[in-house]
């Protein structure tokens, strides 16, 4: 009787760190994922933020005893923790080393200042000293901030403006429209601005153009307006560029808009008319835009 029975002292105890003996699938699934890792190219926010990481732990790992200066440091009676030299206040840590991340030479910036500081007077000085650092920049990365969306909201009206020029070329092309001049409030309201600057700047340069050459012609000739004669009428630049003097409240309602507000606008437009994203720069093929990370500028970092 007592031979059938278990004998629990000597039962056998599986080993809780040998790990279970892993299968094919499993095996082919690790190297797939791990070829992926490898594979998958790193944004430019990990990169910076691994080598952040990197020269954090760099900087903050002591010197090792096998190190040829702490041998030296040692040799002149350096010990751990305690101060170089025989003042006991000394400083027992060495210096935080301050990265430089702006584009500016060394003593650029204090040059600067000292202009500064020439230019601006005492009054100017004393408002300096009692503005809180951080407002002021906070303020600078607004202003920042402010100018980059200017930019891309340009480019991006640039883009929408030629999708929509090749579209009525084509049409032209086939007799679909005439080439006869349109009123500026038909075009597209998202970068009708950028269409009526070009205009002005175009305006100006033509009436010191007509300024100069009428001088020129009849240096007593002092009349304003060019004088028509038999058959001759405002052409139609003319009468494109009488519409910049008139209101246009749809604009203003656009423009008094954020810049940012602005540019999500166009951006939105390109991607459902056109099928294009203005940041990864293409047009795709589908309407699903298959392959885009995307709406906004951060889902592209």
């Amino acid at each position: 009787m007592a031979e059938e029975e278990d004998d629990y002292m000597t039962m056998l105890v599986e080993d809780p760190t040998v790990k279970p003996k892993e299968t094919s699938i499993q095996r082919r699934a690790r190297k797939q994922k791990e070829s992926e890792q490898k594979g998958r190219t790193k944004s430019k926010k990990e990169l910076e933020a691994e080598a952040e990481a990197a020269r954090d732990a760099a900087l903050n790992t002591a010197l090792d005893p096998s190190n040829k200066g702490f041998q030296m440091m040692a040799k002149l009676g350096f010990k751990p923790g305690t101060a170089l030299g025989k003042a006991s206040d000394a400083r027992t840590e060495p210096i935080q080393v301050a990265l430089k991340e702006d584009r500016g030479g060394i003593g650029h910036l204090n040059a600067r200042k000292r202009k500064f500081r020439t230019e601006a007077g005492e009054e100017n000085l004393a408002k300096l000293a009692k503005m809180d650092p951080e407002a002021y920049r906070e303020r600078i990365r607004l202003e920042r901030e402010q100018k980059r969306f200017e930019g891309q909201l340009h480019a991006a009206q640039k883009v929408a403006e030629q999708f929509a020029e090749s579209e009525e070329e084509a049409e032209r092309a086939t007799g679909a429209t005439n080439a006869e001049s349109k009123p500026l409030t038909s075009i597209n309201v998202l970068w009708r601005g950028l269409v009526r600057d070009r205009l002005e700047k175009e305006r100006e340069k033509q009436l010191r153009l007509e300024m100069q050459a009428r001088t020129l012609d009849d240096p007593e000739h002092d009349s304003d307006e060019e004088d028509l004669g038999p058959g001759k009428g405002p052409s139609e630049e003319a009468i494109t560029f009488q519409e910049l003097d008139e209101e246009d409240p749809e604009l203003n309602d656009f423009e008094a808009m954020t810049v940012d507000e602005q540019l999500e606008k166009v951006v939105e437009h390109l991607r459902k008319e056109r099928q294009y994203c203005f940041y990864c720069k293409y047009q795709y093929p589908d309407p699903e835009m298959d392959g885009c990370p995307g709406l906004t500028e951060e889902d592209h970092d």
